[in-house]
């Protein structure tokens, strides 16, 4: 048990394939016990609190059978990181595109029904004036539809473009790295974004204006890089 302790900054995947990182190992101030404290890498990047006996458990193989993963979330070895990346983005497309069939599925049933539900003995210009308000409401229906699944797209595209990020930000290897992947984030970054980053370099960030926000962390990552590379010479 002891080797399989998550570690401060680690990266785990859970068996439903999505990433965590560890923010810390925390302990209940009633009952002693122990509590693994993490946070999504995906979504809102929320953040959470398991048992470290639960975290560290085994699968329910009978529960869920299809799972070949043995633990409920394994360490993530540096090198596999882009692929399981690369998994989860492609699952995400799978089910946008799966969500924007399901919408037109819908839409055409609703027109379908309409017009089904006409009189049949309705005269040929009532059949047109109907056809026409049908079609006006069908339209007015399939553009809300379209509005909303574009602004749904939109989000998407955004937590495409920011979890790749992220994990070049996790792997770099130097602050000077990290200063240039985050510089190159500044079209997308979000608060929740800064508070992250935060996390990892083990600094605080106020509340605040997000691009004031912003620029701290650029300085604390500046600042760093400065000390690193005194170090070196």
């Amino acid at each position: 048990m002891a080797e399989r302790i998550p570690v401060s900054g680690e990266i785990y995947r859970h068996f439903k394939n999505k990433l965590y990182q560890i923010v810390a190992i925390a302990t209940h101030s009633e009952t002693g016990e122990k509590l693994v404290i993490y946070q999504a890498l995906y979504g809102d990047f929320g953040v959470y609190a398991r048992p470290l006996t639960m975290f560290t458990s085994e699968v329910d193989h009978e529960k869920y059978p299809e799972v070949t993963q043995k633990y409920r979330f394994e360490l993530v070895e540096r090198e596999k990181k882009e692929d399981v990346q690369a998994a989860q983005t492609g699952s995400e497309r799978s089910a946008d595109m799966t969500q924007r069939y399901s919408v037109g599925h819908s839409t055409g049933r609703t027109i379908l029904q309409n017009q089904n539900g006409r009189n049949a003995d309705t005269s040929v210009r009532e059949n047109e004036r109907v056809s026409g308000d049908i079609s006006v409401q069908s339209n007015k229906a399939v553009s809300g539809d379209v509005g909303a699944q574009e602004s749904k797209s939109a989000s998407s595209d955004t937590e495409e473009q920011v979890e790749p990020k992220l994990m070049e930000f996790l792997d770099a290897d130097s602050f000077e790295e990290k200063y240039n992947i985050l510089t190159s984030m500044r079209d997308i970054i979000t608060d929740k974004m800064i508070n992250n980053m935060a996390v990892v370099l083990d600094v605080v960030i106020p509340e605040g204006d997000l691009n004031d926000r912003y620029e701290q962390l650029k300085q604390c990552i500046r600042t760093r890089q400065r000390f690193e590379s005194t170090r070196l010479r």
